[in-house]
């Protein structure tokens, strides 16, 4: 439950220095010595990761982990017309007392038609059920391969509501930066923040957050609550995505601002300080201290044991898509507003754009989109796993 909090630590201390110092060696000495640091530093990282991997523990695959949920969908489909049976404890399952390195999942009732897929139809199925003899996978299934099939399925719809939040974060290293390039960013004696470094306001508010949730709220919550998380996982996503809205609000406001200054003093670069921008990175920093180590958390833990290696995967997808569909979005807006001879909101200039307009149409997206994903996560069964020993040595299961 610490290993992510700890991870997303280390990855954005890494970025505050990749966008503060190196950046500066690249304005102010040159490119090629950045790159040899660059280089002697992915040096040192693989001697690293050489040097600990004999210690790393492996675990052997198991073949596609697709198979089984065709096979789910392929055995309910054929015994679409069967009655599902009234105890649950009827249908297909592999025997406590058998070992095997998979855990066991409880059943749920959720999506109950995939659970005719476990439902057993002849006496050699159950002979086969008890170990005596093999079953036809794609005939019959056990309760554990149906309710992994749920819980992919149960990921669809949280998926789908994360995704504004992901493009709210697109901003940060896109119109957030090109804002700060047109700001006062002179500190002291002549010293000029590269624009780019703005951005390590950001992974300073999630290296924040990230600490005070591990090291603080998450003891705190454990005493009240008694529950050995603090947080849930999607209520912890929640707040996050909450407080990403919040940080859109700001941006909106603080640009509103920059453009009353910029038409006062009718140049490109404003005198505007650029840490006018510091609360709308914090913010969203903070807020992707709970969200996106939430989202990774949850794709993690409540993917089926056998995509593991995948939870990762789906986590990045909602980056990557979202990314996709702020390019899209902007593209959109960007022809609506400028018909009829009307301005665009995204000019050439920066100063003649609406990003102010646009940041609080994210904000009015980010909070719709807030009251369906607590709709849905209020609804959300997490995964629920048999209390047993499993064929792993020294390795115990509880229930989740």
């Amino acid at each position: 439950m610490s290993f992510f909090n700890w991870w997303n630590f280390a990855l954005c201390s890494g970025l505050i220095l990749g966008v503060t110092v190196v950046v500066y060696v690249q304005d102010r000495v040159g490119w090629w010595q950045a790159d040899v640091a660059l280089t002697a530093t992915m040096a040192l990282s693989l001697v690293i990761f050489l040097a600990g991997r004999p210690f790393y523990r492996y675990r052997e695959p198991e073949g596609s982990p697709f198979t089984p949920m065709l096979q789910v969908v392929a055995a309910a489909m054929a015994k679409r017309h069967l009655p599902l049976p009234s105890d649950a404890r009827e249908l297909c399952e592999v025997p406590k007392t058998q070992m095997t390195s998979k855990r066991l999942l409880c059943h749920t009732n959720k999506l109950r038609f995939l659970d005719k897929a476990a439902i057993i139809e002849h006496e050699h199925d159950e002979a086969a059920t008890a170990g005596a003899g093999k079953q036809n996978p794609w005939r019959l299934a056990t309760v554990t391969q149906v309710e992994e099939l749920k819980l992919v399925l149960s990921m669809v719809p949280i998926w789908i509501t994360v995704l504004p939040f992901g493009i709210c974060i697109a901003q940060t290293n896109t119109f957030f930066v090109k804002q700060g390039s047109v700001m006062d960013r002179q500190i002291g004696n002549g010293f000029i923040i590269p624009a780019a470094s703005i951005f390590s306001l950001g992974a300073l508010g999630m290296v924040i957050s990230v600490t005070f949730y591990e090291r603080m709220l998450v003891p705190f919550l454990r005493r009240v609550t008694g529950d050995e998380r603090g947080v849930s996982i999607l209520r912890r996503i929640g707040i996050g995505m909450a407080i990403t809205t919040v940080g859109m609000i700001s941006a909106a406001l603080v640009e509103m601002k920059r453009l009353k200054v910029a038409e006062k003093e009718g140049t490109i670069a404003v005198s505007m300080s650029v840490f006018w921008l510091a609360p709308q990175f914090i913010i969203i920093g903070v807020g992707d201290g709970f969200a996106l180590v939430g989202l990774q958390e949850y794709f993690y833990d409540q993917v089926p044991d056998s995509m593991r290696s995948l939870g990762i995967a789906f986590y990045l997808s909602v980056l990557g898509v979202a990314n996709f569909i702020s390019s899209v979005l902007i593209t959109v807006v960007d022809r609506i507003t400028s018909r009829g001879g009307r301005g665009s909101w995204f000019a050439k200039d920066v100063n003649k754009s609406r990003l102010d307009l646009f940041y609080w149409l994210l904000a009015i997206m980010g909070t719709l989109n807030l009251c369906c994903y607590v709709f849905l996560a209020r609804r959300y069964s997490y995964k629920n796993v048999h209390q047993r020993r499993v064929g792993v040595i020294d390795s115990f299961e509880d229930d989740v």
